[in-house]
Order: C-alpha cells, then sequence, then structure tokens
C-alpha cells in the first residue's frame, strides 16, 4: 500500500466534543432510569458477582436514592452456578425489585416462581458489567424503540393456525420448530414478547442494557410440557454455526449440529472445535432461541450470550453434564458449564410464508410504525440500519 493509500481517511472521524458527549451521557442515563423504574416503596435487592465494576452499583444505588430507595447487594460465589442459594432466599423474597448479575434471576425455577407468584420485578444484567457501557450507542438507544421493535416482529407470527418456524442460511442450515396456536400464544403472551422494557409491570423481566430480545422459540413455548419428559416435542433439522460464545474465532470447518426430537443427537465435523462441540452438546436439549432487537448492539459482540443485534441468533443449549472445555476457556463466565449458545449472523428465519429474518436483517426494522417510532428519536435510517461492527 503506498503512502497515499495509509494515510485514506474516508469516513468522518468520531465527534468528541464535550456538548456532544454530555447529552450522549444524558440520554443513556435517562434510558436507564425509565428501564430500572424504581418506586419510593420498593425494597430493592442487588444480586452482584465479584467481577463487575463496583461503579455499576454505585450508579444504581444513586437512582434509587434519588426515589427513597436504600438498596441492599449481596455478593456471592454461587453468582453464575445456575442454583439460588438456599440462605438467601428469605432476602430475596421479601425484595419488590431485584437487580441480577446472577444465571439463577433466568434458570432456577425457584425464582421464577416468586417472580409470578409475588410479583417481583427483575433487572437481569449480562450487559452491564462496566460503567462504560453508558457511553456506547446501544445504551442511547430508546428502550420504547426496542419494544417497538419486538411488537413488529410478534405481529408476523401467523395467528389462529398451526406454522412451521423454519430456519435456514448459506451454510445448508435447514432448522423447524413446529408451532400449534397454543404454542404461539404460550410464546407470545410475556411481557418481553408485548415489547415490555422497563421494570414498571408486576412480574416484570427486563433487560439492561436493553439488547437482549425475547426467544424466538424456547422452552415456554411448550406450556405444561416445558419439562419437556418423554414428550415428543416440535424441533428438528440441522444447524451449521458460525461460532459459539467461547470460541477464540469464527469456525474454519463447517460444522453440523444435527436436532432431532429437540435434542441433539450428532456433531459432524473433523476439526477440534467439531470434537469439543460433540463432546459438549451432544445429549443437550434447546432451552431459548434467541435472536438480538437492539441496532445499536455490536453485530460481532458475541460474548457472554451471544450478538444483540437484531436479526442474529443464538442457540441457547443445556447441556447433558458440565463442560470441561468451557471450565477451562472461560472460567468465570456469567453463565454456568452446562449451557452454551451457537452463533449466526446471516440466517433467515419464516414463520409460515412470513420472513421474521432475511440474511440476518431483522425484517421488521423496516415496519412502517417502527420507522415512525424511531423518527421521533431522529435520523431513522441511523437508528435502525447503523449497526456497529
Amino acid at each position: 500500500m503506498s503512502d497515499a493509500f495509509a494515510a485514506w481517511r474516508s469516513m468522518p472521524p468520531q465527534n468528541t466534543n464535550e456538548t456532544v458527549l454530555t447529552e450522549q451521557w444524558f440520554q443513556a442515563v435517562d434510558n436507564m432510569a425509565r428501564v430500572f423504574a424504581i418506586r419510593p416503596d420498593d425494597t430493592m435487592l442487588f444480586l452482584s458477582d465479584p467481577l463487575i465494576d463496583p461503579r455499576v452499583f454505585s450508579a444504581i444505588a444513586g437512582l434509587a436514592r434519588a426515589r427513597g430507595v436504600q438498596p441492599e447487594m449481596v455478593v456471592s460465589p454461587q453468582w453464575n452456578s445456575g442454583k439460588f442459594p438456599e440462605e438467601l432466599k428469605a432476602l430475596y423474597e421479601k425484595s419488590s425489585l431485584v437487580v441480577s448479575t446472577w444465571f439463577a434471576s433466568i434458570g432456577d425455577p425457584y425464582c421464577l416462581k416468586v417472580r409470578r407468584d409475588t410479583g417481583q420485578r427483575t433487572v437481569k444484567m449480562t450487559y452491564f458489567r462496566n460503567i462504560d457501557v453508558l457511553k456506547t450507542p446501544q445504551a442511547r438507544f430508546p428502550n420504547e424503540l426496542v419494544g417497538e421493535i419486538t411488537r413488529a416482529t410478534r405481529d408476523m407470527y401467523p395467528q389462529g393456525e398451526s406454522f412451521r418456524l423454519r430456519i435456514t442460511d448459506p451454510r445448508g442450515t435447514d432448522w423447524t420448530a413446529e408451532f400449534t396456536p397454543e404454542m404461539r400464544e404460550n410464546m407470545l403472551s410475556s411481557n418481553r414478547w408485548r415489547g415490555q422494557t422497563t421494570a414498571e409491570e408486576p412480574g416484570a423481566y427486563v433487560h439492561w442494557v436493553p439488547t437482549h430480545g425475547p426467544n424466538i422459540y424456547d422452552r415456554t413455548t411448550l406450556g405444561a410440557r416445558m419439562d419437556r419428559g418423554a414428550t415428543r416435542n416440535p424441533v428438528n433439522g440441522i444447524v451449521y454455526p458460525q461460532g459459539a460464545v467461547g470460541f477464540p474465532k469464527p469456525f474454519d470447518e463447517r460444522i453440523g449440529v444435527v436436532f432431532e426430537n429437540d435434542r441433539i443427537t450428532e456433531v459432524r465435523g473433523q476439526s477440534g472445535d467439531a470434537a469439543i462441540l460433540r463432546d459438549m452438546l451432544v445429549g443437550g436439549v434447546l432451552v431459548e432461541l434467541g435472536c438480538g432487537f437492539n441496532p445499536k448492539a455490536p453485530r460481532q459482540g458475541i460474548y457472554p450470550a451471544g450478538s444483540n443485534s437484531p436479526g442474529a441468533l443464538h442457540f441457547g443449549i443445556e447441556l447433558e453434564r458440565p463442560c470441561p472445555y468451557i471450565r477451562r476457556a472461560m472460567p468465570d463466565w456469567e453463565e454456568p458449564p452446562i449451557h452454551m449458545d451457537l452463533v449466526a449472523l446471516d440466517s433467515t428465519v419464516t414463520a409460515g410464508d412470513r420472513v421474521l429474518v432475511e440474511g440476518g436483517l431483522l425484517t421488521a426494522l423496516r415496519d412502517p410504525k417502527v420507522i415512525a417510532a424511531a423518527s421521533r428519536h431522529g435520523n431513522p435510517v441511523d437508528l435502525l440500519e447503523g449497526w456497529p461492527a
């Protein structure tokens, strides 16, 4: 490359004027305050861990104390075990608002039951582990727009009829989940699929930063059969992921993961990565098929739970047994070593004859209602389709 081309600058520089940065900071802080929705009568508990930036708690405590709430923080060595500690249950049950980095908040049936029975509200913080996240475009992206995008996607699922959710991609993926009308209602009735992105409603479960959208298929779809048991389940096919959490780069080989009756029965491939996945995944079941919904989430930000860019998919697998590779590669991972996320950024997803995702693009981003909502916040093309790398 010549010196002339080495010095070539074809894109505008990032605007770092103090006035611009101050405006952006307050945008993110206001967005955060609305998501947490702290009430003056809340009993607030922060379930934290030793690896988080301590300024994160200070930020949350500041919001709480401004409303007259004195938050309590618990740090436990069991934070990523998936099992809620018995000795903390009394404290947990008396809390009306829980802010949590713990995997148990979503994975332990005890936590789900408390939330359902008491109306406890939960803010999950998988993606807010450093205060500097508040300086990113994903933190500034309006939470209500995430809700609008979610509802537009929800409305594309066929109603009142059976249909097939199908995923394909250029590598040869062909994966299907057979939906009945009842399964559709089971899944889409959640507050997250209603586009509720703030912790206002009783029983709310939301994410801050608002990136991790509802799953386009998960175990709740099966309703009373969500424990699976011996009942036949509707997931079959083969997935060729581009990569997975805990693997330092995309797979060089075309590795095939075979699903039969919701369970992984085979991993095809000859590479070292294929051998690791074979030992890890065979016997595992799909617990969530996650999709991103925040256009300002980094497209290739795979860690810790798959990309949250709109249309990026992650297959969340519950493993048959704890995995030594995960323990070696990610000893302090935010999730337990019985979970793995396979990632695809270029999938096409159809629900019946409707296209939810096309080549990695969430088609709801071009819904007129979504564009109109985005226009109230700025340039809709930049907001919805100006994806960070």
